[in-house]
């Protein structure tokens, strides 16, 4: 073959600029769509609660329910696209989406609209999984993949940071059922758009362990029940005490079938290193930590400080943008001091910080809470992808891809038990003094750990040693 023949046809195999960008618009859609919902929804709980008559529970479940399923189907997800092809599965759990959005929006009381946010968790479990998929196998050339990986983490991170306040600009201007209509018109194109510009992709015939999938299903489902109804209930009343004992027995039986079964979920000889275990852990506090805050905040600005959603919106956006600003910056200090060292010093600095607003709250003004709360996350936010490049480094080649999904799917799990238990905090605490102290030591005591846990199985002088190259 010449050398004018081989251009022409890298030429043809790599798409134009333009063209690059709009497939890496497609790709990203559904991310972005499902990160706006996240955060805008947080936004519409008071709207929610008065227009439908839903309780504190309720409004858990609404925030939780959408976790639940995405965190219990991320691994199917996954695994589906593996075998039905990632571009088929990308476009269904895209429908998914949106079907379920649209009976949100139309939802006459909060049972629906709770059913409704679990199938939006099962569509986004269907969706994100394969968007990264498609993403690496549009772009075959290396130095493309990674120009194209990082607009897409700003896009995302953008679209997080922006979230509360579009949620506050819709619900202010058109009713909270609109923080829900507006995903459709985005996801017919994102559908339309796939099927034009994304090829088909191959199919592999990977083993589907379904007996492991059903029970960390029931066990999510049977510890969501215990967290949000426990304080409804009673925690000694029947059903909550079925839930825990469901709970206790499903992990049992789901740990004893990923030890013996033929076809686990993940690598057994992930979990055999104590420091893979160990980020999976810091994964579950960072979420825990960063969706339970802005839970909790979404309604402190509305009830306590009698902020409307625009307001609330405006508020929560320096807290946004210094998390998106920490995103961003990571890897420059990740680069110059060490991801370890990274996560020790930002999490302790955060730790310390959760802890002087829990030791001051009382007397802090609400510009310096707001000071603190945009510190403490903006460090989080430096640590967060300091923690995933660590967790894929000390997977190796081998196991990447397993190792990615047990951190999201971790991180999901953290994120429905840190709301679960700010729910539980406002449901039994009066006095939105004690709320917050109870809060911010709960976060103190989160993000400790988290340097604890570096420092002790992962190290903070020393290269983390991978499972798989």
């Amino acid at each position: 073959m010449n050398t004018v023949t081989k251009l022409s046809l890298d030429n043809a195999q790599v798409p134009k600029t333009k063209g690059r960008l709009l497939i890496l618009l497609t790709l990203a859609i559904g991310f972005v769509m499902a990160m706006i919902d996240v955060t805008a929804v947080n936004v519409a709980l008071p709207d929610i609660s008065l227009n439908l008559s839903v309780p504190l529970t309720g409004l858990v479940w609404v925030v939780d329910g959408y976790t639940l399923t995405f965190a219990a189907l991320l691994l199917a997800g996954g695994a589906l696209a593996d075998r039905l092809g990632s571009k088929r599965i990308y476009q269904a759990g895209l429908t998914v989406f949106l079907l379920s959005s649209a009976l949100c929006g139309i939802a006459p009381g909060g049972g629906v609209l709770i059913g409704a946010r679990l199938l939006q968790g099962a569509g986004a479990a269907m969706f994100m999984p394969s968007s990264l998929s498609l993403l690496t196998q549009t772009f075959e050339d290396e130095q493309a993949r990674i120009k194209m990986f990082g607009i897409w983490s700003a896009m995302v991170g953008a679209s997080s940071a922006v979230g509360p306040l579009i949620g506050g600009v819709l619900v202010h201007q058109f009713g909270w059922r609109s923080v829900f209509l507006i995903n459709l018109p985005i996801g017919v194109l994102g559908i339309g758009l796939t099927q034009f510009l994304i090829p088909a992709t191959p199919k592999h015939e990977h083993p589907l362990s379904l007996i492991s999938h059903g029970l960390a299903v029931l066990a999510l489902g049977a510890l969501s029940f215990f967290l949000i109804e426990g304080p409804n209930l009673g925690w000694l009343s029947a059903p909550v005490m079925s839930a825990a004992a469901i709970t206790g027995v499903t992990v049992i039986a789901l740990v004893q079938q990923e030890r013996r079964g033929a076809h686990p979920l993940l690598p057994r000889a992930l979990f055999q290193t104590s420091s893979f275990t160990a980020i999976n852990v810091i994964g579950f506090l960072f979420n825990f930590g960063m969706f339970g805050l802005i839970f909790l905040l979404s309604l402190y600005l509305q009830q306590a400080r009698g902020a409307d959603a625009l307001q609330a919106g405006l508020q929560l956006l320096p807290i946004m943008i210094g998390i998106t600003a920490g995103n961003l910056s990571s890897s420059r200090y990740s680069a110059r001091f060490g991801m370890p060292k990274v996560i020790f010093v930002c999490s302790g600095a955060a730790a310390l910080m959760a802890l002087t607003v829990a030791a001051g709250q009382t007397y802090m003004p609400y510009p310096l809470l707001l000071l603190c709360v945009t510190t403490m996350s903006s460090l989080i936010a430096v640590a967060i992808p300091a923690m995933t490049t660590l967790a894929m480094q000390i997977a190796g080649r081998t196991y990447a891809n397993s190792a990615a999904a047990a951190l999201n799917a971790n991180r999901q799990i953290g994120a429905l038990v840190g709301v679960a238990l700010m729910g539980i905090i406002l449901h039994t605490v009066p006095g939105w003094n004690v709320r917050l102290q109870l809060a911010f030591v709960g976060l103190t005591l989160a993000f400790g750990a988290v340097s604890f846990l570096i420092y002790r199985f992962v190290g903070v002088f020393k290269p983390a040693s991978p499972v798989g190259v």
